[in-house]
């Protein structure tokens, strides 16, 4: 089938999921973005200023008590075998599969796919640490060899199903019933982005009806905050915490990490508008690029500019054809730059003008969750006619020449350009309208 007979093939957004520091579900992330509620405020989950800022975008009422009674009621057998990443996973997804009305549909099961992404799954500390006891010699050295015999025997049997980044498709797949196309991807913040393409090429060749797409993530954890105060700028301001996310404004100094997860249902559209489901968009295309110099340094500004261009290829549309660009924006200084920069490669005198925003003010930096929550945002947004506004850019960096929205700002097309990349050089950009 040719690529254009592919685009002829509608792919719709039929249902949504989200777990996010500003709110779970629908409605109340919608009224936190509405309102300008970060999310953000000092991390609770664990002790994190020995590790991090002790700032961060924590999703507060998502415990244990509401993830048994409320979140995930119908799967509390299955909890001891789920961490944090893969309940947030499941919660978003049953969220989905409600507000879509797939669930016990009819829908035959073979024509339901999933396609989930997630960060790499880190446990706690304490999980290792009689394993690692058992190890280690009378002079404090770790002896790896001894880990078979002596420091597996420590572990709980289950123990490594709780960390697969692969879990949250197996369980969301079981739960759903979906027997179709499933794949998991492990690409940090392009995630989202991947695996939403893939999930277009899959309805676009008419191997399943649906596709449940989704991707989590935390960085609320003692390794994966020390991995982001190691690697990354973090900010945080301890006396405002709500205040430390500032994307492209010009004294931002770091991103903020946080957590969360987002579920889209794709449909073909004739099989949506058959079954009367109520529909928020429409996914128009996707591409994605890995760019690394010879010495293996990553060439982020090659990378987002060829996967906005593949993008825009895809979805047989031009820069003028995009009514807003929802960036990655973390508040990096130099990663929002090098953004803008891409952005312009693309756009040219239109980067100046074209409303760009970003929602990381309220939510932090989740990694493998992030680009579902956001482009959740943008289809919620654009129903209204609307770009979201970028939270806390009080003083946007005149540097970098964009339009950054200050609040939520009228566009003249629903089509939207969502962005994502990682520290690796990796960069996927997908195209959606807003219905």
């Amino acid at each position: 089938m040719s690529a254009e007979n592919d685009r002829g093939r509608r792919v719709a957004v039929t249902g949504l999921g989200i777990v996010s520091p500003c709110g779970i579900g629908r409605e109340a992330f919608w009224t936190s973005l509405k309102d300008g509620r970060s999310g953000v405020s000092k991390v609770e989950l664990f002790e994190c200023e020995s590790v991090s800022s002790g700032v961060g975008g924590e999703v507060k009422d998502f415990n244990d008590e509401t993830i048994k009674k409320v979140h995930l009621k119908d799967l509390r057998k299955s909890l001891k075998v789920m961490s944090r990443d893969i309940q947030m996973a499941m919660a978003a997804a049953s969220q989905a599969l409600a507000d879509s009305n797939l669930k016990g549909s009819g829908i035959n099961p073979e024509r339901i796919g999933v396609e989930y992404g997630a960060n790499l799954i880190f446990s706690p500390p304490d999980d290792l640490k009689d394993g690692a006891k058992a190890c280690t010699d009378e002079t404090g050295v770790f002896r790896f060899e001894q880990w078979g015999e002596k420091g597996i025997t420590k572990m709980e049997p289950l123990w490594m199903l709780k960390y697969l980044p692969n879990m949250p498709g197996c369980h969301i797949a079981i739960y759903a019933d979906a027997r179709g196309p499933s794949n998991s991807l492990t690409l940090d913040e392009a995630s989202s982005g991947v695996v939403i393409t893939e999930a277009l090429r899959i309805l676009r060749r008419n191997a399943a009806d649906v596709m449940i797409t989704g991707s989590t993530g935390t960085r609320l954890h003692p390794i994966r905050a020390m991995h982001a105060n190691l690697w990354d700028d973090v900010a945080a301001d301890t006396a405002h915490p709500e205040k430390s996310s500032r994307p492209f404004d010009s004294k931002r100094v770091g991103q903020v990490i946080g957590e969360g997860a987002g579920c889209l249902i794709l449909e073909n559209e004739g099989h949506a508008v058959q079954r009367g489901a109520k529909i928020y968009g429409y996914l128009l295309g996707g591409g994605s690029s890995c760019v690394l110099s010879m010495d293996g340094k990553p060439q982020l500004q090659t990378a987002i500019t060829n996967a906005i261009h593949a993008a825009l290829r895809d979805s047989g549309l031009t820069p003028a054809d995009i009514g807003h660009i929802n960036a990655h924006g973390a508040g990096d200084p130099e990663d929002d730059a090098i953004e803008a920069a891409a952005i312009h490669d693309v756009f040219g005198p239109a980067a100046s003008t074209i409303p760009v925003a970003s929602i990381k003010g309220y939510t932090g930096n989740s990694g493998g969750g992030c680009g579902m929550i956001e482009i959740a945002a943008s289809l919620l947004s654009s129903a209204e006619g609307l770009a979201p506004k970028t939270l806390n850019c009080d003083e946007p960096d005149p540097a970098l020449k964009l339009n950054v929205t200050r609040d939520f700002t009228p566009v003249a097309s629903r089509k939207f350009l969502k962005i994502n990349y990682t520290r690796a050089g990796q960069a996927t950009a997908v195209i959606f309208e807003g219905a």
